[in-house]
């Protein structure tokens, strides 16, 4: 087997075999080498796409139940996939699986099956999307009591940053050593990055990937935050992409730019041959400004994802459009008309990446099938308009839950597992008393 030789070549001792749970986590086994030469394949317990963020597991309702024996899914490697981990201590590679059940039907609602399963909906009306994400995150110093907040790490200088450093060199250049390894990893594994930016907020950072297939482009942004994460553990700081990680700074984004192609000759379906924007690229747009409320609880999957959504910051807060307008949820940039393209700026950096995409480019297929045209786009600043998105988790849950359409895409079996994993993962939330109740009930109400 080639992949054999090639772990052999490169005198590879273990094979972690993962796959993304629902919340984008790598779950698996370490295998040696000599062992998955043998049998590729693992088994893992069905529960592994039932699993909370906090570990814990959901409770059986109408819709939602456990299989009561937890048996075994298979997970079967996709080659493409394989690189090695370059921060290891011992040579060791990774390998992305794919789940199915024992009779070989795919597992329809893990995340990877759910953007390949969009992606087969595009491929039988002829087309193909490509995508192309920019993911944010904050560097921050270590802490190991979640009662403190989080701090900016110490620089090359030896001093925090305290102020906005929107595009600074210079504040980049405060961990290059750092950023020095994340290009290394990131070479190592195959992993292209287009380009590396200080964001608004302090030691905030945005790394662009190019853009390609979508299954691609998740897998990348996948095995991404695994890498940064690694990387500045290396460097004694903890790399997070939680939505919103400090109260007085501004939340990460993962916004998702995205076009789609006549599979047969490449061309965008979005321009004409004289370079003007074609009515499906309007019912794109369009399709986004329907359905983007109703995935939310998707592309802002945690109660901390709204915190990041706050009138008259850098997030947006409404599914509005505009040419070149960051402070509209649906941005078309500036480009030449084969490179037209949207760009969704609502799902946050906390998002499991197959999913967002998956709901992303599932609004705008929606869109094309129902031919419809957006509101005129805007001009000015959107920032003083009323709220077109859930404010909080469980409203998100009950409009994803309750839209037809797109239970007809994700699946039935999708849709009430995530329901499932996201009330149970606020009934965690709501056990917890905040600071802020401290302050302001303890001694007044």
């Amino acid at each position: 087997m080639e992949a054999v030789e090639w772990l052999k070549r490169r005198g590879i001792q273990d094979v972690e075999c993962i796959v993304p749970d629902q919340a984008g986590v790598a779950r698996g086994k370490l295998m040696p080498t000599e062992k998955f030469a043998r049998s590729p394949s693992i088994t893992m317990p069905t529960s592994i796409f039932s699993q909370t963020i906090a570990g814990d597991y959901p409770e059986e309702d109408e819709q939602f139940s456990h299989d009561p024996t937890d048996g075994d899914l298979i997970f079967d490697p996709d080659y493409g996939t394989l690189a090695i981990v370059p921060w290891a201590s011992d040579p060791a590679a990774q390998l992305i699986h794919d789940a199915r059940y024992k009779d070989g039907r795919p597992v329809d609602h893990a995340p990877r099956q759910v953007l390949k399963r969009v992606m087969e909906l595009y491929e039988r009306k002829g087309l193909r999307p490509v995508v192309a994400p920019e993911i944010e995150f904050y560097l921050v110093k270590p802490n190991t009591d979640p009662d403190y907040p989080l701090e900016p790490p110490i620089g090359r200088s030896g001093r925090p940053e305290i102020g906005r450093q929107s595009f600074s060199i210079a504040a980049v250049n405060e961990f290059d050593d750092l950023f020095d390894d994340i290009y290394d990893y990131s070479e190592a594994q195959g992993l292209e990055i287009d380009t590396l930016i200080h964001e608004e907020g302090a030691a905030q950072m945005e790394i662009n990937l190019l853009h390609g297939d979508p299954v691609d482009l998740a897998d990348q942004v996948f095995l991404f935050k695994r890498t940064i994460r690694e990387a500045a553990l290396r460097h004694k700081m903890y790399a997070t992409f939680m939505a919103k990680p400090m109260s007085n700074e501004p939340g990460s984004a993962m916004h998702i730019h995205a076009s789609v192609v006549d599979s047969e000759t490449g061309r965008s379906i979005f321009s004409t041959e004289s370079g003007d924007p074609t009515k499906d690229f309007f019912s794109f747009i369009y399709g986004h400004q329907r359905y983007l409320p109703a995935v939310m609880c998707i592309l802002a999957p945690y109660v901390n994802s709204y915190r990041r959504l706050e009138r008259y910051s850098a997030s947006p807060t409404n599914v509005h459009w505009g040419y070149d307008n960051r402070t509209v949820g649906l941005r078309v940039p500036h480009g030449p008309p084969d490179a037209r393209r949207v760009e969704n700026r609502i799902p946050s950096s906390d998002a499991n990446p197959y999913l967002a995409i998956a709901a992303s480019l599932a609004c705008g297929l929606l869109g094309l099938e129902e031919g419809g045209h957006p509101d005129d786009p805007i001009e000015g600043s959107a920032r003083d308009m009323p709220f077109g998105l859930p404010r909080g988790l469980l409203e998100a849950v009950t409009l994803f839950e309750e839209c037809e359409p797109l239970t007809d895409i994700f699946g039935k079996s999708f849709v009430s597992t995530f329901r499932a994993i996201k009330q149970a993962e606020y009934e965690t939330f709501m056990r917890v008393i905040s600071p802020w109740e401290r302050e302001y009930l303890l001694l007044n109400v």
